[in-house]
């Protein structure tokens, strides 16, 4: 058996500049990091000969093209493991909160799978190959940012080429700094999923028309990276992330709703610096900045939602338990 845990991540600035419609002509970039909410999956050898899948249902398929797990399938495809597996998921987080779970499950199944295989991978391939899957082969209206940061883990400012390579370069903090974010994030669930790819394509078509603000966003990625240098500023960071919100918001697409702009404005008025909905928009996530003693104001401002603790996970998908294995 092997077993992998992935990181989800939070985005804190540029998302939107990964789509091809902006990267394609100038770098997008985006500042993004690791955090200790995790996509854990196994994969061992089945006795019958099937593959069972179980996920938030289960299937037992007779070989891969039966299944209806899209990223599971094309990931047996490309690996080229075929028939007899159990395969299982289960993550911290539920799919549709802007926290980049689809990816993580594609570069953690890889990394599963090409571990089972006895092959040692690297976080690059991982991205890549996630990438091709989801993108690539499975046609989705999706950016680029959200495997590499499952792969890599940490802190990284993530850069997107014109001629679609990626640049991750980690972002050099002072570790009080960073304990210090961790103290000042507040993860608020606004009890809302949604479907991020819609959003997406609709951002995607529109992006030529929004190419000065998309400008705007990813530039905010390098200020907040310049930002983070050295002994870090939180207020800095803070009104960055409130620079970040404006410009998101006046996209459009579906990206923020009423009672989120509410959410948002409350937490202002009780105190917070900044934030900004994770993910494409439209639900799951809001993340708000502010000083750990305004936290229980803000929370009561809000109606005490559901939230998450926020801790940076410094690695990236990662082999945690390798068993003695057998073929039946």
């Amino acid at each position: 058996m092997i077993i992998t845990q992935t990181p989800y991540r939070v985005s804190f600035a540029g998302g939107g500049t990964d789509l091809p419609a902006f990267y394609e002509h100038e770098y997008g970039a985006v500042l993004s990091m690791g955090v200790s909410q995790h996509m854990y999956v196994t994969v061992s050898p089945r006795f019958e000969k099937t593959t069972r899948m179980a996920y938030t249902r289960v299937e037992i398929a007779d070989g891969i093209d039966q299944l209806d797990h899209t990223i599971a399938r094309e990931a047996l495809r490309m690996t080229d493991l075929g028939k007899y597996l159990e395969i299982t998921t289960v993550g911290d987080v539920p799919a549709g909160t802007g926290m980049g779970s689809s990816s993580s499950l594609a570069v953690g199944l890889l990394n599963a799978l090409y571990a089972y295989k006895g092959q040692v991978t690297s976080p690059g391939m991982l991205a890549e190959k996630a990438c091709e899957i989801e993108i690539d082969i499975l046609g989705k209206p999706i950016g680029r940012q959200d495997q590499y940061a499952a792969a890599y883990g940490g802190v990284n400012y993530i850069k997107f080429n014109p001629d679609h390579t990626v640049d991750v370069e980690p972002v050099p903090c002072d570790p009080a700094f960073l304990d210090s974010l961790e103290k000042h994030v507040l993860l608020l669930y606004t009890d809302q999923s949604r479907d991020a790819d819609t959003i997406l394509k609709k951002q995607s078509e529109g992006s030529a028309d929004k190419m000065s603000v998309l400008r705007e966003m990813r530039d905010l990625a390098g200020e907040l990276r310049t930002t983070m240098g050295g002994k870090g500023d939180l207020e800095d960071f803070g009104r960055i992330l409130h620079e970040g919100w404006l410009l998101k918001r006046s996209l459009g697409f579906g990206i923020t709703n009423a009672g989120v702009d509410e959410w948002y404005n409350v937490a202002r008025a009780n105190g917070a610096m900044g934030g900004k909905l994770l993910g494409a928009g439209g639900g799951g996530f809001l993340l708000v900045m502010a000083p750990p003693e305004r936290h229980d104001a803000i929370r009561a401002a809000c109606g005490h939602p559901r939230e998450l603790p926020f801790r940076i996970d410094r690695r990236g998908s990662r082999v945690i338990f390798i068993s003695d294995r057998y073929a039946f």
